[in-house]
């Protein structure tokens, strides 16, 4: 469509100590002249926790802001926010570009977490009871992800006091030191994976967008569409925004500057189109 541009991150994180992001308002200037933005995965925590009302409040304010603000909104379910959604994965640039989370590339969704064997176990037991043809089926695999996902409740995403957050998510997510190790070991797949896994569901696609890992990157396989991890608003790495415009995709570095979320420097550029 002549003039739409399309803008896409992740991981937002809204209503977690950890997301940078502590108002929605400070997004406002990644969201200039945008006409469609797509957040693919993790806006925010809508999983069973201690504190519902904050996880209400989060989702209404989620949807006023973006309603608010841009033509068209799509959010694409992520592990965190496995109901907030009914879409989970998005075709855009007429096939060229497809976008999901990332967290079904895992038979365990986080292989880090504390939570990583409970998942993986109703993971495996889910697609176990679904007939053989559609164990391997997107939709299907995808609705087995999100029905677990939504399954294993909050942990330190749902603490209000700041030292008893801090010393939950080091539990949760560092502790003991082998799941840094597990960290790195998602990183250094997820490329691949995530390109083998649109060979199998979208063969004709040139870029594969993900999150999930919030580790921000650009990779070519050789044999594979491009993969781009867009990142987390959430420390330490930063993230990334890919835009979809004129018949180009470009990914841009979002820099946070003054209290706000900016589109930075262009870091690559590719058409949508093959040549």
């Amino acid at each position: 469509m002549p003039g739409e541009f399309i803008r896409i991150f992740s991981d937002l994180h809204f209503g977690d100590r950890a997301s940078r992001v502590h108002r929605l308002a400070q997004l406002r200037p990644l969201l200039d002249g945008v006409t469609h933005v797509v957040l693919n995965g993790d806006t925010l925590d809508t999983r069973p926790g201690p504190a519902p009302t904050h996880t209400a409040e989060c989702r209404a304010a989620i949807a006023r802001f973006f309603a608010d603000r841009v033509p068209a909104t799509t959010f694409i379910t992520g592990n965190h926010d496995a109901n907030f959604s009914p879409q989970h994965y998005l075709d855009l640039g007429a096939g060229a570009v497809f976008a999901f989370h990332g967290d079904v590339l895992f038979e365990n969704i986080v292989p880090w977490s504390r939570d990583s064997r409970l998942a993986g176990r109703r993971i495996a037991a889910e697609l176990a009871r679904l007939p053989v043809t559609q164990r391997h089926d997107l939709d299907h695999r995808l609705a087995v992800f999100r029905r677990v996902a939504h399954s294993i409740p909050q942990r330190h995403q749902s603490e209000r006091d700041r030292l008893r957050y801090l010393l939950r998510y080091l539990a949760d997510s560092v502790w003991p030191p082998h799941r840094t190790l597990l960290i790195l070991r998602a990183w250094q797949v997820l490329p691949a994976r995530a390109a083998d896994f649109a060979r199998r569901h979208r063969p004709r696609a040139r870029f594969v967008l993900v999150g999930h890992t919030h580790r921000p990157g650009i990779w070519h396989p050789p044999d594979g569409a491009c993969v781009i991890n867009t990142g987390s608003f959430s420390l330490p790495l930063g993230a990334y925004a890919v835009d979809l415009a004129d018949g180009r995709l470009a990914v841009r570095q979002i820099e946070q500057t003054g209290g706000e979320f900016r589109p930075g420097r262009v870091l690559a550029e590719f058409p949508l189109a093959a040549t």
